[in-house]
């Protein structure tokens, strides 16, 4: 899960008792049917949980994924259309309210005879407007005007506290410019990456003919030239996630000096950012290098580059043709997804991704109960405090810098939910027969809300993840948690199952969420959300000896024939997992307050907290989904999220009598335990 960015309950950060959970023990909250008994728990915990259900899953044809997250999402979504159905349908819409907005961007979205009339009409402005472009100067206003209605330019950025005074607001810009995966997919030299390059070139030549041009091959191979060479000056996904690396304050008007070829401040004032006086550079020698080719490379380049740029960000709200050579490249040929998604489930996505919070406010008065939030605050009361007991137990750290992890388990704080304060879309103008426009009409809602923040006090009641979104994510900026409504309901979250279950599901996500606030990140941060280095050397270096050996254990899993796992992308989330999973069994032993948990299903609560665990991550993939989240994924695949992590958790041996000669046995000299 996406794990990066979090606003408290009041009183649960520096939580200093246990609370004890009020609801009976109803069913253990197992799904036994998807149990394989023929597989040994302590050889394969993941598919001892799972496995019936893995053998008898067939991936929807729709989807190159499909388990808990997915039928979640699915849920979610289906709950999202029928209250759209209901706004849609309602012939007395108000003009300006949230009804009409939502309901006529998803009748534009499912008005099918009109778009497939329209064809490549609707882009024959804005690409009128590229091929004018005539001097590199002009080639930055209008790369900065095309931001504005989300289109994805060489350098892409976004708004958010800032890492060197949190009290304050930060733009941050990083690199872009590439539409595959990952850099390697432009330079890496084995076969399927040579295929998916050909049929990157396949879909542009597609694209770009159906758009009117006569030189769609020579199109297609240029864009294709300039693209690979912004890969070969991106920075690696492991560089990009080192925090103080990637954290160069800039002024502004220092831009057109440090990294000359490119009219920074005519791009910065066409997206009306170009009063802010510094900025945050991600990787600078990328920055340079990409302002160095902007006089060297052919105009016809850039103007190709950007044309195709907008034709696929377009894709999704045009004719068929471009939905169909879309999907056949970026759904068959990367993902492995067979068949495009039901039109009506991408009306949703359209308006969700467009209205999220106007859908949200709508979603949690009719699908969130107030027990939900109640009960989180008290798991979360528990894990804040099994964290601090933790912390204070560490036998490799100094006093000095456990004083410093108390301080800032102290300041965490969480929100629950959604949002105490809901968007305001009223600006937003949304036309019944007017697709395209709608969406870049919200984009550019979004731009302005988004430059709106500069200059302004830091927003602590934002949310970066609408109510239904299933995920959560850890915000080290503002060291807060956050847990969307959507995510809080079985099998992560069953209000009418006994704990050990929830703890081991849920429990380990608030674990995991508050673990990424001391990973190899957002250790950097403290509790104020300051990068500051506050580790004595001697605490780093232990440190970076245990995550070495986390690493060493990542690094030989393979989820697929000659694919093999990144254990320094992946570190951040792996040291989440093992510190959530670890902290959820140590908080749910203190919520039993030394009473004993029943047995449920044959299986004690011990177990039952491991067994939840393994069935949160219930997951099947499509070989190609596979292999693009193992190159640019900062997430293992599941089943390794759900094995690795035990064989270096003393409970899980104590809970299944794990042993020597037990597949996940670990020697104890190669156990990992760091918080």
């Amino acid at each position: 899960m996406d794990i990066r960015r979090i606003l408290i309950v009041a009183g649960l950060a520096c939580a200093a008792s246990v609370v004890t959970a009020q609801q009976p023990a109803l069913k253990s909250g197992l799904d036994l049917t998807a149990f394989d008994k023929s597989v040994r728990p302590q050889d394969d915990l993941f598919r001892f949980v799972n496995g019936t259900w893995l053998k008898n899953t067939e991936i929807p044809a729709d989807r190159p994924v499909t388990g808990t997250f997915i039928h979640l999402t699915d849920k979610a979504e289906a709950d999202l259309y029928a209250l759209i159905e209901e706004l849609s349908g309602n012939p007395n819409r108000k003009p300006g309210s949230v009804a009409q907005q939502v309901g006529d961007l998803y009748v534009s979205f499912t008005n099918e005879a009109r778009i497939n009339r329209l064809g490549a009409e609707p882009l024959k402005p804005t690409l009128t407007r590229i091929d004018g472009i005539t001097t590199p100067a002009e080639l930055a206003r209008v790369i900065g005007e095309l931001s504005i209605v989300g289109l994805p330019g060489p350098v892409g950025g976004f708004i958010d506290a800032d890492a060197g005074d949190p009290t304050k607001v930060a733009l941050y810009l990083g690199q872009s410019g590439t539409t595959l995966p990952d850099r390697d997919y432009y330079l890496l030299n084995e076969p399927q990456f040579v295929e998916i390059r050909g049929k990157y070139v396949a879909y542009l030549e597609k694209i770009f003919t159906l758009a009117g041009r006569t030189d769609a091959a020579e199109a297609a191979k240029a864009v294709m030239a300039l693209e690979t060479d912004f890969a070969k000056i991106q920075w690696t996904q492991v560089e990009s996630r080192d925090a103080v690396k990637t954290y160069n304050k800039v002024a502004m008007a220092k831009l057109p000096v440090d990294m000359p070829g490119f009219d920074w401040i005519g791009w910065a004032t066409a997206q009306g950012i170009d009063k802010t006086p510094e900025v945050v550079i991600g990787q600078p020698s990328f920055f340079k290098g990409f302002a160095a080719m902007v006089p060297t490379v052919p105009m016809a380049t850039w103007k190709a580059w950007l044309a195709a740029q907008y034709i696929t960000t377009a894709g999704p709200y045009l004719s068929q043709p471009f939905v169909d050579a879309r999907f056949e490249f970026f759904g068959k040929a990367l993902s492995g997804q067979q068949e495009q998604r039901q039109r009506w489930k991408r009306g949703v996505q359209a308006v969700n991704g467009s209205m999220g919070e106007a859908l949200g406010q709508l979603y949690v008065a009719k699908h969130f109960p107030a027990t939900a939030k109640a009960r989180m605050e008290v798991m979360i009361a528990n894990l804040i405090e099994a964290y601090r007991q933790s912390i204070g137990e560490l036998d490799w750290m100094t006093p000095a810098t456990k004083k410093e992890a108390l301080e800032k388990l102290s300041k965490f704080k969480a929100k629950i939910g959604y949002p105490n304060q809901w968007r305001d879309y009223s600006s937003l103008t949304i036309a019944a027969d007017d697709l395209l426009g709608n969406m870049e009409r919200a984009a550019q809602v979004e731009h302005k809300y988004q430059v709106g923040k500069l200059g302004r006090p830091v927003d602590h009641q934002e949310w970066l993840m609408s109510p239904q979104t299933v995920n959560a994510y850890y915000n080290p900026v503002k060291n807060e948690i956050v847990f969307p409504a959507a995510i809080l309901q079985a099998p992560f979250f069953d209000f009418g199952a006994d704990d050990a279950v929830n703890y081991g599901a849920i429990g380990a996500v608030i674990g995991h969420e508050i673990g990424h606030g001391f990973d190899d990140q957002g250790r950097r941060f403290d509790g104020t959300g300051a990068l500051r280095d506050w580790w004595t050397p001697a605490d780093e270096a232990e440190f970076q000896k245990r995550t070495k050996l986390l690493v060493e254990q990542f690094n030989i899993l393979s989820p697929a024939p000659g694919l093999m796992v990144n254990g320094e992308l992946t570190l951040g989330e792996n040291i989440g997992d093992l510190g959530g999973l670890s902290i959820a069994y140590k908080a749910w032993k203190l919520s039993l307050k030394g009473n004993a948990s029943p047995v449920l299903d044959g299986f004690t609560g011990d177990q039952r907290v491991f067994l939840g665990w393994a069935q949160a991550w219930r997951l099947k993939a499509r070989e190609q989904y596979l292999r693009q989240q193992v190159m640019a994924d900062p997430h293992a695949p599941a089943e390794f999220r759900a094995n690795a992590p035990l064989g270096n958790i003393a409970g899980f041996y104590e809970a299944f009598g794990v042993k020597a000669g037990d597949k996940l046995f670990r020697e104890p000299a190669q156990r990992v335990k760091i918080w």
